[in-house]
């Protein structure tokens, strides 16, 4: 969509009037529905800064590939403010649409919500959507259940970055998170912080597909920063269940190159296949540095693959042993298959205890290979939240080029022989983005 230019713009102010404006500079409307009424592919809303109420529902939006629908803050302006109602902006079936520039906070439910319509077994009815820009937090203040930052529910071809989200339903207790996703196929979400989000930072669950979540920054995000998989109702899937063969919560996640600081456990692998836990740097965890659950077990009338053929490799896991859990530092449930993981060339470090440093891994059916066990990765600053690395650091050239493609959580190309953990050193020198 950075490619396409808009060739109509409505706009959209505090001061605007619904009756006699017509969406001009001089002449805006007022709330961001009705500049949407009729709103062709190529169309931008621009949305002027100032506070506007939530409970904005736009149906059947469409762009296309060529010529996209924007909602976006007003260029070279300050964000515009979105606050109360049940949800900030609930997009039901839209089609290359992006969102971006904007605040959205103190809505009772879902900061943003886009769904499929319930039209569950269709691929076709939520597509292409860009969130970009944006910062979502405090949802939630009187949630009837659980409420996101950003909820998604049957999208495919998704792209969420560079926004953030913070304090997500009412603690970690709601299960609210960060960004949820059901049935999503084909999203990315990279180069996003994640704060104090409620249950965890992202979930993709109820047979989501292909997804990459990377470079993000995940800071105390609760009991699971990221979930890969979960437990879903029977009529949520996506695309719906097969009463022959076998289902799985979710599949061919990709976790690469983030930071996570504080919470309860980094991940959890939860009836997840294929899924990848690589080259992230994992920091104080207060009970396990991982999860591999089986929340959604085989019933009398559909059959689940269990959590299975896991990659977990090229870490960092930097941890007190006085936190951890006293049994197992990777947390593994009945019905799981971890004889089919791979667990390979991670750094173990207690900086409390040094010599207690060796993973505790007897529920794993696989013993970790080429493991670094001990050492201190030599952080710039961990204490100031820095985690690149120093010269003489152990971690630096010691990974497996097959598990580092792509960017560090900066958006740096790892090396040929890439850093362990989330920060390549070859581009240490270079600014935060």
């Amino acid at each position: 969509m950075d490619e396409r230019a808009p060739t109509v713009v409505r706009h959209v102010s505090t001061s605007g009037d619904e009756e006699h404006g017509d969406g001009s500079a001089l002449r805006p409307f007022r709330t961001i529905e009705r500049a949407a009424r009729d709103a062709r592919p190529g169309t931008a809303i621009h949305i002027h800064a100032g506070s506007y109420e939530g409970r904005t529902l736009l149906t059947d939006l469409h762009g296309t590939a060529d010529a996209p629908i924007w909602i976006i803050g007003a260029p070279g302006e300050p964000r515009p403010v979105i606050h109360g109602g049940a949800e900030g902006l609930h997009l039901i079936k839209p089609r290359y649409v992006a969102i971006e520039n904007l605040e959205i906070r103190d809505t009772a439910d879902n900061g943003i919500n886009v769904d499929d319509g319930d039209d569950v077994a269709n691929p076709e009815a939520a597509r292409f959507v860009l969130f970009r820009d944006l910062d979502i937090h405090d949802t939630g203040k009187h949630p009837s259940g659980v409420a996101n930052c950003l909820k998604l529910a049957g999208v495919n071809d998704v792209v969420v970055t560079r926004s953030s989200f913070a304090r997500c339903g009412n603690g970690a207790d709601s299960g609210s998170l960060g960004v949820d996703g059901v049935g999503v196929h084909r999203a990315v979400v990279r180069f996003n912080r994640f704060e104090s989000t409620g249950f965890g930072g992202v979930q993709f669950k109820g047979g989501s597909d292909d997804i990459e979540i990377r470079g993000n920054w995940f800071l105390n995000a609760g009991w699971r920063g990221v979930a890969m998989g979960g437990s879903t109702g029977d009529t949520f899937y996506r695309p719906p269940l097969r009463e022959s063969g076998l289902n799985a919560e979710a599949a061919n996640v990709r976790v690469v190159a983030n930071v996570f600081a504080g919470g309860e456990a980094a991940a959890a692998f939860t009836g997840c296949v294929d899924c990848q836990f690589v080259h992230n740097t994992v920091v104080d965890p207060t009970k396990w540095v991982l999860r591999v659950l089986q929340e959604r077990v085989t019933d009398a009338r559909h059959a689940f693959a269990p959590a299975s053929y896991g990659q977990i490799a090229g870490n960092i896991f930097y941890f007190r042993r006085s936190d951890l859990n006293a049994g197992e530092d990777i947390n593994v449930g009945a019905g799981t298959d971890t004889q089919t993981f791979s667990l390979f060339r991670n750094l173990w470090y207690a900086h409390d205890q040094p010599s207690a440093s060796s993973p505790r891994l007897s529920s794993f059916l696989v013993p970790e290979r080429e493991s670094i066990v001990g050492t201190n990765p030599d952080f710039e600053d961990a204490r100031a939240g820095n985690f690149r690395l120093k010269a003489a650091s152990a971690a630096r050239a010691a990974g497996r080029g097959r598990v580092a493609s792509g960017g560090d959580v900066y958006g740096h190309c790892f090396a040929d022989a890439p850093s362990l953990g989330a920060v390549e050193y070859a581009a240490s020198g270079a600014r935060d983005r």
